[in-house]
């Protein structure tokens, strides 16, 4: 690919405005969908955007749906309801208010559904679904209808081929069923990025065995299908049509034929191949008779064949009394169980049960009548994710039947009276009521909850607190933190907030948004970080005073932060997440379950630096080489600088540092200062292009001079084999697209630093740089390039004293450059105007082009570089959804370990795992058990007012707890340690313990402070070794 397109910018059309785009149908807003985008890709988003929606029943559900396919940016949306507002509909209808009673579903919803995407028109139809009507849509999704309904449309649209989607919820239980046609194409069913491995063995054999380097697994599946490229010898594999492989080992897998192909020599990359497939899908009617399952649940596998019976009785149910069955009615639930019987009886081979689950059938019945928002969360999000399938071929499809249930939401022990308590009050909850009571919603409405972060799990959660009353009472609050301000980028699914609301606060934009949702949600908002700094704040009257805390932060320290301040609390925590199609939920109930912090997540795998520096072999090696260029560049010799005019120590400190450090930072300060001073925007172009020429031909060219392309190793092999790619030298020019970017970006990036002004004048760069100059490079001798990591950390730096000093009598003095400073640029990757994604594409790519490696566009690299977390509505949605189902649990005080779920979902897949949490791992000293929940308790202040000294704080332990503590730390310092010369530890013991805490640390307590946490390590009485609790060390 040359270099001229790929600079190229993809065009972006539509402005901030509420106006509709004026460009073709394809053309992709990225700054409103780039997350989406890294999700989907953009094949999959231009087929969204050709497809029109039928969105039918604007109940709860129904707006879910509605809301998240309008946010993923379809062509076009219709609601359809032939219904009007009750009040048992503003259970979770979020964009129903009471004056919208007795008022069409649809009309009302539509002009605020429309304001959601200004790409995506909203219409509203109120007539019946004609087979004319439904045949103008690609998509129908039928919501909350009965049986007989979704049969006459699933009949007209199986015939048309349109495709179906039928999703129903009933109280704790929900249904999804999908019909996508008899020959629907799926281009990828995981969504995952291609794998590729490289090479190290083919063998000619039938099948031939490919060996992969043994650096990492390749990661390939049997059934796979893969292509080769750049393998030496047996060249025939490198126009080979993908083939499709068998895996052998994790380094190792069989491909074709290669018995007759040339002899393998060496090299090779073998890429994975996303092949096509077509898929059948059977009618509603066939379906329903002979249905496939997707299980939600694998500890309650035998559910869906049961409550594919019970929602076909529970359809005729309603069809015979116009009504759901009464909430925890027992006559009612009798008659269904009854007809149940029935269609079991009735039903065809495939679906008959032989012992049917008469108490499911009956709990189905209790709550078929209730409407609950996180229910419709969840199913929404997964119905929408559907819709978007059925419009891209993008992730398997359900196939065919979903069902869900969340049972274990209700009270652990059997309520009486029930039924009572459940009867519909004329107000906004009724729906929830149905299911759970009015005690609940008491309770709910009296919760004080803390949500940490206002992105978009903050604004669903958000969403849900308020549809399900919690803070919504007189005695109840929610506290919503996040520091952030809103960007385009949010407004594709952090649906609280609209164009107009671009710059403002998350926090207090989500907090007025969820007013109007529920006007009696009590919402505080903060622009606060969580962590240490923040604990006068978020301080020890706060956290006694909250029922729960909900993260719904975006990265691992913040959670482990809140994490153990919720331990330290005893509070329970709901922690979720999202990374694109992937979802996971975990809740943390004190004493019950362990905590967040208990497991983590392996670290990534870092690049290692001599990689990097010199051998390359992938573009996710390029592009980080091209931040930390930007960061070496623009970032840190700014800051350096600015330090060493400021602070009059700087060189004293900088001295001082180990190895070569002082050398390093010093050449920074005269190349910034002396050699590399700018004075006019023509001094940071001629820098821009001599800086090109060093990374792209000087250096290349001494790293070819230490190690020829044809030099051979130790062993005999080639140096430039396996994973070293031989790279080569680049020349100028000027009428290459891609070298003139980096020199603009380069240019103006170097200018900002210094406050000079920059240009965008490329014609004029172009003539200017043909007229510098570029001393010749010759390759020096005595060079050292490291090899390997270990090579380059076994080598021992030394300064050079003489050297040194000759570098620092070259530095200006601080004192003759009053007033100057210089502008250190943090990295940005959403502002296409700055020029960070301009340098970063063109350095990435010139440095893979000098190594061969096939270059990246502007999207992957942004993605690559800029760290980007792939998120969708609809994952968001979901997982909102299941957090709030284990709030119900929270709030009702469930002590049962297995009555919670955590979960782990992947709509891609379309992947289910739920488990109960792990209990807290036990531990015991003597003859007392405890866990992370566990601490001592240590009241400072004693009797006579006087605060505890070390020494009596030691002689505590060894006289209530047989305990000789051997050391003793708080966060970072050092308190005491047997091994302490004996001078200050003398002096130590009389000291009182905060005194010791202010003294070690360099910092006083803060006023709000009220206890310390005490880490211990302890001996017992055998003077063995052993593991204690931490100290909660009470000091006002």
């Amino acid at each position: 690919m040359s270099s001229e397109l790929l600079s190229k910018k993809r065009r972006l059309s539509g402005p901030d405005s509420q106006e509709m785009p004026k460009d073709s149908e394809t053309d992709i807003d990225e700054g409103l969908y780039s997350r989406q985008l890294y999700v989907l890709g953009h094949e999959a988003m231009k087929h969204l955007q050709t497809s029109t929606v039928l969105v039918s029943g604007l109940r709860g559900l129904g707006v879910e749906i509605a809301k998240n396919i309008i946010l993923a940016g379809v062509k076009a949306v219709t609601l359809h309801d032939q219904g009007t507002a009750q009040w048992i509909d503003l259970s979770s209808q979020f964009y129903l208010r009471e004056e919208d009673l007795g008022k069409n579903r649809a009309e009302v919803s539509q002009p605020r559904l429309a304001e959601l995407n200004s790409y995506v028109p909203v219409s509203t139809y109120t007539g019946p679904l004609v087979e004319d009507f439904l045949s103008g849509f690609q998509v129908v999704v039928l919501t909350n209808s009965p049986l007989e309904y979704q049969l006459q449309v699933g009949e007209i649209c199986h015939n048309r081929g349109i495709k179906l989607v039928v999703a129903d919820t009933r109280g704790l239980f929900g249904q999804l069923f999908c019909d996508f046609g008899e020959e629907m194409i799926l281009v990828d069913s995981t969504g995952e990025q291609p794998l590729s491995a490289m090479v190290s063995m083919v063998t000619k054999d039938n099948p031939g065995v490919v060996t992969c380097l043994d650096e990492s697994r390749h990661g390939f599946e049997s059934g796979d299908f893969v292509s080769f490229t750049e393998v030496q010898g047996m060249s025939e594999l490198n126009g080979l049509h993908p083939t499709e492989i068998t895996v052998l080992g994790p380094y190792t897998f069989s491909i074709c034929d290669t018995s007759n192909f040339s002899d393998y020599i060496r090299g090779g990359i073998v890429s994975q191949v996303k092949v096509s497939q077509k898929i059948g899908f059977k009618s509603l009617g066939a379906s329903l008779a002979d249905p496939d399952f997707v299980i939600t649940d694998f500890a309650k596998y035998s559910r869906p064949a049961q409550l594919h019976i019970g929602f076909q009785a529970l359809h005729q149910f309603c069809a015979q009394h116009s009504r759901a069955p009464r909430p925890h009615n027992e006559e009612d639930a009798a008659e269904l169980v009854a007809l149940a019987q029935a269609v079991n009886i009735q039903a065809a081979p495939a679906v008959q049960q032989e012992n049917l689950d008469e108490d499911l059938i009956r709990k189905l019945s209790y709550v078929a009548a209730g409407d609950l928002a996180p229910m419709n969360a969840f199913i929404g999000g997964l119905a929408a994710q559907e819709v978007m399938k059925a419009c891209s071929g993008k992730f398997m499809p359900i196939h065919q039947w979903l069902y869900f249930d969340a049972l274990e939401c209700l009270p652990e022990e059997k309520v009486a009276f029930m039924e009572d308590r459940c009867l519909p009050r004329q107000n906004r909850y009724d729906g929830q009521v149905a299911v759970f009571g009015s005690d609940l919603q008491e309770k709910l409405g009296k919760q004080k909850y803390f949500l940490v972060g206002a992105g978009a799990l903050g604004c669903e959660l958000l969403k849900n607190f308020a549809m399900i009353g919690l803070g919504c009472g007189e005695d109840g609050q929610i506290t919503v933190t996040d520091m952030d301000t809103i960007e385009k980028s949010n407004l594709n699914r952090q649906f609280l907030f609209r164009p107009w609301d671009v710059t403002k606060l998350k926090s207090d934009t989500a907090a007025t948004a969820v007013r109007q949702i529920n006007p009696l949600i009590r919402v505080i908002s903060h622009q606060n970080r969580v962590g240490p700094d923040t604990e006068h704040v978020y301080d020890d009257d706060f956290f006694q005073n909250l029922d729960g805390v909900a993260n719904a932060l975006d990265n691992v320290d913040a959670r482990l932060y809140m994490d153990r301040r919720c331990v330290y609390y005893r509070k329970p925590l709901l922690e979720s997440g999202t990374l694109g199609t992937k979802g996971n939920v975990q809740v943390v109930i004190p004493y019950l379950t362990e905590s967040y912090s208990s497991s983590q997540d392996p670290p990534e795998k870092s690049i290692p630096l001599c990689t990097l520096k010199n051998f390359p072999n992938a573009i996710e090696h390029t592009l980080q080489w091209a931040r930390d260029e930007f960061e070496g560049l623009f970032k840190k010799p700014a800051e350096i600088v600015n330090h060493y005019l400021m602070d009059p120590k700087f060189v004293d400190q900088t001295l001082r540092l180990a190895g070569n450090q002082p050398l390093e930072v010093l050449e920074v300060v005269q190349r910034s200062l002396v050699l590399q001073l700018p004075h006019n925007w023509s001094d940071c172009v001629s820098w821009a292009y001599h800086h090109w020429h060093t990374q792209y031909s000087d250096n290349i060219r001494q790293l070819l001079f230490n190690f020829p392309p044809n030099q051979l190793s130790s062993s005999g092999v080639l140096f430039w084999s396996g994973p070293k790619r031989c790279p080569h030298p680049l020349i100028f020019d000027v009428n290459n697209t891609l070298h003139l970017d980096y020199v603009m970006a380069a240019a103006n990036l170097f200018a900002q630093i210094y406050g000079v002004t920059g240009s965008q004048d490329r014609a004029a760069v172009a003539t200017f740089i043909q007229s510098l100059q570029v001393p010749t490079f010759t390759p020096k001798s005595g060079i050292k390039i490291h090899v390997s990591d270990q090579e380059l950390q076994s080598t021992c730096a030394s300064v050079d004293d003489v050297h040194l000093e000759k570098l620092m009598a070259t530095l200006p003095s601080p004192v003759m450059l009053p007033g100057f400073k210089m502008y250190p640029i943090d990295f940005e990757k959403d502002d296409d105007s700055n020029f960070h994604m301009d340098f970063i594409l063109a350095a990435s790519n010139l440095r893979a082009e000098n190594y061969d490696i096939s270059p990246a566009d502007r999207h992957k690299s942004k993605l690559i570089a800029g760290k980007i977390i792939p998120a969708i509505a609809t994952t968001t949605a979901a997982v909102v959804g299941l957090v709030c189902l284990e709030l119900y649990k929270v709030v009702q005080g469930h002590q049962r370990l297995e009555s919670y779920k955590n979960g782990f979902i992947n709509l891609a897949l379309p992947f289910f795992s739920f488990s109960a949490p792990l209990p807290p791992p036990h531990h015991r000293y003597y003859e007392h058990e405890w866990t992370l929940w566990d601490r001592f308790e240590v009241q400072g202040i004693q009797p006579n007012g006087e605060e505890m000294t070390l020494k009596q704080f030691l002689e505590y332990f060894k006289k209530e707890h047989r305990l000789e503590i051997t050391m003793l730390s708080q966060g970072v310092s050092m308190l005491y340690s047997m091994f302490m010369p004996a001078t200050k530890l003398k002096e130590r013991l009389n000291q009182r313990m905060t005194e010791i805490v202010s003294c070690v640390s360099k910092q006083n307590l803060g006023r709000h402070v009220r206890t310390l946490v005490l880490e211990l390590c302890c001996n017992n009485q055998n003077g063995e070794d052993i593991e204690v609790p931490y100290v909660r060390y009470i000091i006002r």
